[in-house]
């Protein structure tokens, strides 16, 4: 490689430099884009972990309250039921 770059004519060595620039630039900017979209996986990431996050401790909110609202069915069935039962005169 060495030989063949000694053999080449200056306006043949400043091509090759300017190609190898051009590349270098491509190559720049290549990294640049791929660094920016890895930066917005990131941010997709960290925002769908934050979501599961919520999801889930809505979830738990979400239980807490059905069985709060269970607990209230059950109790209001209980005090219609005895009073169904004092309305009749049974006795518990």
């Amino acid at each position: 490689m060495d030989r063949r770059l000694q053999k080449l004519k200056r306006d043949e060595l400043l091509q090759i430099l300017l190609e190898i620039e051009q590349e270098n630039e491509q190559l720049v900017e290549e990294n640049r884009r791929l660094k920016a979209q890895l930066a917005q996986r990131e941010v997709i990431l960290s925002e769908a972990g934050n979501i599961a996050e919520a999801s889930l401790r809505l979830n738990g909110v979400f239980e807490a309250a059905q069985k709060a609202a269970d607990l209230y069915v059950a109790s209001v069935k209980r005090l219609y039921a005895s009073e169904v039962r004092e309305e009749s005169g049974d006795q518990p």
